[in-house]
């Protein structure tokens, strides 16, 4: 089992060493615009790129509520564009998260990690704009990662 460990910093720039997985939830909708996306975006372009053509070729592929998609970005850095979400806070009726979703993409993101030997980083997923409540997200992370043996670090943006 492993812990998860709170850090400030930016989810973007994941530190220490060995592969790294930077994980995020994106929406259903194919749009990319709003919230830690654009952090990502400004430091590393290929994740965008390889979300918004997922979402345009959807009829062919996985792309769907709790689906993956890895992206490599660098050297042992790849982004796990996690669809984790039904519409946007603004185009939906109701809090975006969908919690049965994420924790169908924490599964497979756990199988991605150990593949790679890579710990994963990510901000508080899905508790920014997609509305989900932390408190729901943690035990899930928790049982699909900590309980394998998965080093997971949380960034909290900020000094």
């Amino acid at each position: 089992m492993s812990e998860i460990t709170y850090v400030r910093g930016d989810a973007t720039a994941p530190f220490g060493k060995g592969p790294k997985l930077i994980a995020h939830v994106c929406n259903d909708l194919g749009g990319w615009g709003k919230g830690f996306v654009l952090a990502l975006s400004r430091r590393r372009p290929e994740p965008e790129k390889a979300y918004r053509a997922w979402h345009r070729q959807r009829a062919k592929n996985d792309f769907g509520l709790g689906a993956v998609q890895v992206v490599e970005v660098g050297r042992g850095l790849w982004v796990a564009n996690m669809v984790g979400q039904r519409g946007t806070r603004t185009g939906s009726k109701g809090v975006p998260v969908r919690y049965d979703a994420m924790d169908t993409a924490l599964a497979t993101l756990a199988d991605k990690a150990e593949e790679l030997g890579a710990s994963v980083h990510m901000p508080r997923i899905g508790c920014g704009l997609a509305g989900g409540k932390w408190s729901r997200v943690e035990p899930l992370i928790a049982r699909r990662l900590g309980a394998r043996g998965i080093s997971v670090t949380v960034y909290d943006f900020g000094d």
